[in-house]
């Protein structure tokens, strides 16, 4: 077993030093919270829960954050009433974030709820006619949700 010692060369004691500081910086790093998953957690709850916020805000707060938002929508879109995914696809929508597609594609076809599934396919429908990054993956996910749907998969 091979121990580390302190050189007392300047050189070796500069170098040593500067590892230890960088190892500080890391551990701390490690250690701070990532606030961002509790303040969606916070406006998914005002889309999803009986007086949990003001919709319309909340919307433009997970907008605002973007892309990151996608996978704690996603999963609240599995266990939310119909009210709730129906404000859940609106802040989609309000994402816009290309690859929300193969979410929405997924409750399109298999959601239990008609209006949620005819809810989604409008959100592809109108972003595959949007001439900007959404357009591809939607088409994409309207051919997907048609070739399923004739195969007679989802909810009749």
């Amino acid at each position: 077993m091979r121990r580390l010692s302190v050189s007392s060369h300047a050189g070796s004691r500069g170098v040593t030093h500067a590892r230890f500081v960088f190892s500080l910086v890391l551990l701390s790093a490690v250690g701070c919270e990532d606030r961002s998953y509790r303040e969606i957690g916070t406006q998914i709850n005002a889309l999803t829960k009986p007086g949990g916020g003001s919709v319309d805000d909340a919307i433009v707060q997970l907008a605002r954050m973007g892309r990151r938002t996608l996978p704690q929508i996603e999963t609240a879109l599995h266990t939310a009433s119909p009210h709730g995914k129906a404000n859940l696809i609106r802040a989609l929508d309000a994402v816009g974030d290309p690859e929300a597609a193969a979410i929405v594609q997924h409750f399109a076809v298999y959601d239990a709820s008609a209006e949620v599934r005819a809810a989604c396919e409008e959100l592809l429908r109108r972003w595959a006619a949007a001439r900007d990054g959404r357009a591809g993956p939607a088409r994409q996910a309207l051919a997907r949700v048609a070739e399923k749907r004739a195969k007679g998969e989802g909810p009749e």
